[in-house]
């Protein structure tokens, strides 16, 4: 039995998904739905489904055409993924070196001594060794996150990674004075030696507590995953069944051409 379809009369054509999706697909947007069809995607979808490969087949072309969907979005799907999970990562590790109490990486811990004469004792200080792995962690995610802003075209995304930048120039004679300075591309390099050398009390203000530096960062990790989400969210998208979501995991079924 053929299809009819009349053009010329404003209806909703989203209505052809339903039988795909299992449901109502009534957020379906009736221009992207009615290009498809004018341009001959819609048929190139359906033949795909029904050509034998079905929903693998679909499946395995967006997750190949892992690109941005027609939309408002300027980076690709791919991209803001990655953003938002490097935004994650440097929030944690941020997270792990604010941890106040027992738990905390700055929790002062018994250290072996050794006098002039070789006698050998213990006393409470910082675990510098361990001090150094968190902050090199979060030194290595800094740098993922502030690669990606700057390589990213999204505005939004641009100035979470500027604010960042400015957080951390405005703490950059204390940073330098553990050991840590500042690049020319904005990330940050650690001299390991320099600051397990370094005063840890002032370590322990640069990163520990509410209001220090690494809160604040984490703050903007925050929002830089927030912006990289936001930017994802304008991508409309279809997935393998037809239905429509604005998941970032895969582009607009209609823009990869099959």
């Amino acid at each position: 039995m053929g299809m009819n379809i009349n053009v010329g009369m404003k209806q909703d054509y989203s209505y052809l998904f339903q039988n795909m999706s299992g449901g109502s697909t009534g957020n379906l947007n009736f221009l992207s739905d009615y290009a498809s069809i004018r341009n001959g995607s819609y048929g190139k979808l359906m033949k795909a489904y029904y050509g034998g490969n079905g929903a693998k087949e679909i499946s395995s072309i967006a997750e190949k055409n892992n690109t941005s969907s027609t939309s408002a979005a300027r980076d690709s799907v791919k991209t803001l993924s990655s953003i938002k999970s490097a935004a994650d990562d440097l929030k944690g590790s941020a997270d792990a070196l604010t941890r106040t109490g027992s738990k905390s990486v700055f929790h002062k811990v018994d250290v072996e001594t050794k006098d002039e004469k070789g006698v050998t004792g213990t006393r409470k200080d910082y675990d510098t060794d361990a001090i150094y792995s968190s902050v090199s962690a979060f030194v290595d995610d800094y740098n993922k996150v502030m690669k990606q802003a700057s390589a990213a075209e999204s505005s939004t995304v641009q100035n979470r990674g500027k604010a960042l930048a400015g957080i951390t120039n405005a703490n950059k004679n204390l940073l330098e004075k553990v050991g840590i300075t500042i690049n020319e591309d904005k990330t940050l390099s650690i001299d390991e030696k320099a600051f397990k050398a370094a005063d840890m009390t002032q370590a322990k203000s640069l990163f520990n507590g509410n209001s220090s530096y690494a809160d604040r960062v984490s703050a903007q990790a925050t929002m830089m995953n927030r912006a990289a989400e936001s930017e994802a969210s304008k991508s409309a998208t279809y997935d393998w069944n037809g239905s429509y979501n604005k998941a970032y995991t895969a582009g607009n079924m209609f823009d990869y051409g099959f």
